[in-house]
């Protein structure tokens, strides 16, 4: 099939590399425009663009979508078919009508649940035990099209953002893999979404961050997975603050709640607002690399309540 790819992170290379090794004709891939990077400011490609450019694909990285000119392009390169998997841009309508086969999207939810933009970190913050890919056909309002395949997992009580991200991407990919065969085969079934069932992903923000110890200890624990890698869940210690990378159910206290309980090899535990405690295990000082709370003790005093 020609297909015309758009994606953009390391989760949407995944779904193009199966592409490319199932035989698909990819006649061109739409990513975001290079971007500076860090400290140096250095400009970096896209994890798209590179694998494209690897594969000697062709790569285009429209700035606008509405003025008429990606749609030119679009239509010259005159697709199949349209896949999308995290491109960062949403597509508008007469884009999204092109191909004959129309627009899908790998979206990584179990849909109508988390549409939008963050729904992996939204899953785990939201503290869901299921998630998921959903291929569905695009439509004009965010992540509302009719479904052709749902794809469940999973999430470990421990799996990180980050981590979950990396398995959706291998899962979804298998999930394209499928849903294009049915596509070929014509055996595909389209399943209207039931939108009175619909919860919302939206953007990561670096106001979610501090930790407010007055919620359950849980709740806490699924902040800390939800915002990895970025932009992390910090606290304050010592008149320090920490991102916090990693924690470890603590014990019942009746302390309250943000007080420092102890320090010591299991960790800096904390008090939490439903009457236990939450133990920091992994974090990183502001200027400082990431560290064990072992390690981080050996080089900074904390007041505690044991002390």
């Amino acid at each position: 099939m020609r297909i015309l790819f758009m994606g953009t992170p390391d989760f949407a290379v995944a779904s193009l590399r199966r592409l490319v090794e199932d035989g698909h004709e990819i006649c061109g891939v739409f990513t975001q425009p290079d971007k500076p990077k860090n400290r140096g400011h250095k400009v970096a490609f896209s994890p798209v663009k590179e694998y494209a450019l690897s594969r000697e694909l062709p790569v285009y990285q429209p700035v606008k979508l509405r003025d008429g000119s990606a749609l030119t392009l679009v239509q010259e390169l005159a697709p199949e078919l349209i896949v999308v998997a995290a491109y960062g841009k949403i597509l508008p309508e007469d884009i999204l009508n092109v191909p004959p086969y129309g627009s899908i999207n790998v979206h990584a939810s179990l849909l109508p649940r988390y549409r939008g933009a963050a729904p992996v970190n939204r899953a785990i913050m939201g503290g869901e035990s299921v998630t998921g890919i959903t291929i569905m056909y695009m439509a004009k309002e965010l992540d509302a099209g009719d479904m052709l395949l749902q794809s469940q997992t999973a999430i470990d009580p421990e799996e990180t953002a980050a981590a979950l991200m990396a398995r959706l991407a291998h899962i979804g990919a298998q999930a394209l893999h499928d849903a294009l065969c049915a596509l070929q085969k014509g055996t595909a079934v389209r399943t209207p979404q039931q939108h009175h069932e619909a919860t919302y992903a939206p953007m990561l923000s670096r106001e979610e961050s501090p930790i407010d110890w007055t919620r359950p200890a849980q709740a806490i624990r699924n902040q800390v997975r939800g915002l990895i890698p970025w932009p992390c869940a910090c606290t304050v210690l010592g008149g320090q603050t920490v991102k916090v990378y990693q924690t470890a159910p603590g014990e019942a206290t009746d302390a309250a709640p943000g007080t420092v309980l102890s320090g010591g090899k299991r960790g800096i535990e904390i008090s939490c607002g439903d009457g236990m405690s939450l133990f920091i295990t992994e974090l990183q000082p502001e200027g400082g690399k990431r560290m064990t709370a072992d390690a981080y003790l050996a080089g900074h005093s904390i007041e505690t309540r044991h002390a």
